[in-house]
């Protein structure tokens, strides 16, 4: 009975000895101001919005932004008149009712443009930027095409373009047509061996008239001078050469009685004067 006593006192000091927790007042001032910094931003916002849309129609109907010219930079052989043409940008038109990107790849169709960048010069005037493609020689597919620095094949010739270059052969049409992966391998190796060639003195581009790949036996050149077939395989051709190079003015003389040059063999030039015994029985 004295510890069920003892137990309910502790009860009741325990009780007592509680805290009673109050309930704090709503800052009325700080919820208020909270709010109002909240509609403020959301009124801005809305109100940035809607001006950005007004004054960006305020700008298309605009004369300031109207396009009065049209620069071309970067051709040698289309003409300003040529490029703006193929652009179809419209004098007067409003600068920001114009697709830059798709204007460029209409450029880009004409064969001779190998890129174009249009960009606006604020306010009335854009600027075209064109990277015409080089050719390097001319490759016979049937018709006569040209074949630019990177290999690729992009035009046929017409009446008026220029014959000047070695022209490339042993190329079959559709092969070329479908991007077949050893013709365009075989093609970047001729492009490079033209520019070795274009940098060279005692047998140089000029020497080369024919470029003629084959399928056994790789690539060969024709000399402009003779026709004399030089034999250069698949690989190596600048080593080969620079052997060919160290006893070319010895041969030079003596090419018109050549039948080919051979320099698939390490380290020799072998020469093939089978014209000279057909002139010695005739």
């Amino acid at each position: 009975m004295r510890d069920l006593k003892k137990n309910q006192k502790t009860n009741k000091k325990v009780r007592q000895n509680r805290l009673k927790q109050k309930k704090k007042p709503l800052n009325w001032r700080k919820l208020l101001h909270r709010t109002l910094r909240v509609g403020v931003a959301t009124f801005s916002a809305v109100l940035i919005v809607v001006g950005g849309f007004f004054v960006t129609q305020l700008l298309l109907a605009s004369d300031l932004f109207r396009v009065e010219q049209v620069t071309v930079q970067g051709n040698s052989r289309l003409k300003e008149n040529q490029v703006v043409a193929l652009s179809d940008i419209q004098i007067g038109i409003n600068t920001f009712n114009l697709d830059l990107g798709l204007i460029g790849r209409k450029i880009e169709e004409n064969p001779w443009v190998e890129s174009a960048h249009v960009q606006r010069i604020f306010p009335r005037q854009l600027l075209i930027n064109i990277e015409e493609r080089q050719p390097v020689a001319i490759i016979n597919l049937g018709y006569l095409y040209y074949l630019d620095s990177q290999g690729e094949i992009f035009k046929v010739l017409g009446a008026a373009d220029n014959l000047d270059y070695p022209i490339v052969t042993g190329f079959d049409y559709t092969k070329a047509q479908e991007h077949n992966p050893e013709y365009a391998h075989q093609l970047r190796q001729i492009v490079g061996l033209l520019a070795d060639l274009s940098q060279r003195k005692l047998f140089s581009l000029d020497q080369v008239s024919e470029i003629h790949f084959a399928t056994r036996g790789g690539l060969s050149l024709f000399t402009l001078k003779g026709g004399v077939k030089v034999k250069l395989g698949y690989t190596d051709f600048s080593r080969k050469l620079d052997r060919l190079e160290r006893i070319y003015t010895q041969l030079q003389p003596k090419l018109r009685l050549l039948d080919y040059i051979d320099l698939n063999v390490d380290e020799k030039v072998i020469v093939r004067i089978e014209q000279l015994k057909q002139l010695a029985k005739g």
